[in-house]
């Protein structure tokens, strides 16, 4: 097995366990499409990974014309994370955390696993992918991106998740952003 399917499958592993056991239980959002997903699965009760997996066509479409090897390396971690997220749905009962150490734990679960994918030049698609897109033509920190698209996705879920749920929202996706961020700081300075 290589390393980039192992890294899907942990990567993928790792943002069930953190979106469902720790998020989801308290109404807390991450970032990106995963945000959004859970947006949409706290106001509709669509599932996230497959809400996931619709939103990302368009970006998608833009990674086909713009790079193709983006299109082709994260296409499996959308669909093997998202397939994940929805999978490790019933475990929100089973975990039962204060939401301060939910909003921490499940950010540094989730930016494990998206930094374990970007490490082996992967992810989960959506705006992980936009991200990469925008880092090959600015030469930004991925992890960096990824933190201001995901506090716009959490402004956006103010009024779904209300000012509480909202601020602990914001620690989430610091610490996925840093968790991310760690992972291909790490992976830069090996290369």
């Amino acid at each position: 097995m290589t390393g980039k399917v192992l890294a899907v499958l942990i990567g993928s592993l790792l943002l069930g366990v953190g979106v469902n056991g720790f998020l989801v239980p308290h109404h807390l959002l991450d970032g990106g499409m995963i945000g959004i997903g859970l947006i949409m699965h706290y106001f509709y009760g669509w599932p996230t990974g497959l809400t996931m997996i619709f939103l990302s066509i368009p970006l998608y479409v833009l990674a086909w014309i713009l790079e193709r090897k983006y299109f082709f390396h994260s296409l499996h971690g959308l669909l093997v994370s998202s397939l994940f997220i929805d999978l490790f749905a019933p475990i929100e009962q089973g975990l039962q955390l204060g939401i301060f150490s939910s909003a921490i734990i499940g950010g540094l679960l989730v930016g494990c696993g998206i930094g374990l994918m970007l490490r082996y030049e992967t992810s989960t698609g959506g705006t992980d992918l936009l991200a990469q897109l925008i880092h090959k033509f600015f030469s930004l920190n991925v992890g960096l991106l990824i933190f201001m698209i995901d506090g716009l996705v959490v402004l956006s879920g103010l009024k779904v998740i209300g000012l509480e749920k909202f601020m602990y929202s914001l620690l989430t996706i610091t610490c996925v952003g840093l968790m991310t961020a760690l992972c291909v700081i790490k992976r830069e300075t090996i290369l």
